[in-house]
């Protein structure tokens, strides 16, 4: 079949049947039944932004993203609490092991544990899950397969396409560049104490300002209550994915990380890291107001609101 040469929505529609993908990336092997899928993906390489805010400078690779950075400015908020977290409501029942959930569809997915059933299919490999988002996160080993060996042909060939403005550091990856620039700007806010990026929403009460716009980005989500990182394995989700990963500890029980010193184990890194201030006496956190000093953020968060004089709720990174 030449999905090339059909046409419109007929077109398209006989490729969901076939399972044909024929366009497909040349950096990374994405592949996608439709043209304009490919054309919106493609900006993830090249970098190119096409959508702008007409109320400031902020642009956005796909329009889907304008639109959720435009009810920054709208404040409009779509979605809608349902009450039933807050109620502890659960009315949908498993008849074979009494799991209960708020959510309909939780438990559709919770039935395939005794069904078997796996609906989701990988169109690169044999492989079948029964979870969407099981099967998202396998698509990305075909993915990174594609994407390690493109990186590495330019270790080869030299090629550096990805350039920073700021100082001319180049490298192979798109990813290593935008972690650069997120470095480059907190080092330079380090020498010119400079925070652009403002939450609009608590700014005049509590001031909150990051060198980043990534750190604004994770504290705006305790004004929205967004939670997008959500446990498979129960109706938990979190607002940050480190806090997913220390949630997920409690299914499995697993503390791969132990203190030498005095064999305390702990489920993450950053927790152990943590502990051995214990023994080393280190407090990294430090009062720009004060002499004060601390080993934990959360210590200095409450010791600040002595200053500011007001219960505010701050977030990591500023």
């Amino acid at each position: 079949m030449e999905v090339q040469q059909s046409r419109g929505n007929v077109g398209r529609h006989v490729v969901k049947h076939a399972g044909e993908k024929p366009y497909m990336c040349g950096e990374c092997g994405y592949k996608t039944a439709r043209k304009y899928h490919l054309s919106l993906h493609m900006n993830t390489h090249t970098g190119e932004k096409p959508y702008k805010c007409g109320e400031c400078e902020h642009r956005a690779a796909q329009k889907s993203d304008l639109s959720r950075h435009m009810r920054t400015h709208t404040k409009d908020r779509p979605y809608k609490c349902d009450q039933r977290k807050h109620t502890g409501e659960k009315p949908y029942v498993c008849g074979d092991c009494g799991y209960r959930t708020a959510v309909k569809c939780n438990l559709s997915i919770h039935i395939r544990t005794h069904t078997g059933e796996k609906p989701y299919k990988c169109d690169q490999c044999d492989v079948s899950v029964a979870n969407k988002s099981h099967l998202n996160r396998h698509l990305r080993k075909h993915t990174a397969d594609n994407t390690t060996l493109t990186n590495h042909q330019k270790k080869h060939t030299g090629e550096k396409p990805y350039m920073c403005g700021e100082c001319g550091f180049r490298t192979t990856r798109k990813s290593i560049l935008s972690a650069h620039k997120d470095t480059l700007d907190a080092h330079v806010a380090t020498h010119t104490g400079e925070k652009p990026y403002t939450c609009e929403e608590c700014g005049h009460k509590c001031g909150y300002r990051t060198a980043r716009n990534f750190d604004l980005s994770k504290h705006m989500r305790t004004h929205t209550g967004e939670k997008p990182y959500k446990c498979d394995q129960c109706d938990y989700s979190a607002a940050q994915k480190q806090h997913l990963h220390s949630h997920l500890a409690k299914h499995t029980g697993e503390k791969p990380y132990m203190c030498g010193e005095c064999g305390h184990r702990a489920a993450r890194k950053s927790h152990l890291m943590v502990h051995m201030r214990t023994h080393t006496g280190d407090k990294p956190y430090k009062c720009d107001q004060c002499d004060y000093s601390t080993a934990q953020k959360g210590m200095l968060d409450q010791h600040l609101m002595k200053h500011s004089g007001e219960k505010c709720v701050e977030s990591a990174g500023t």
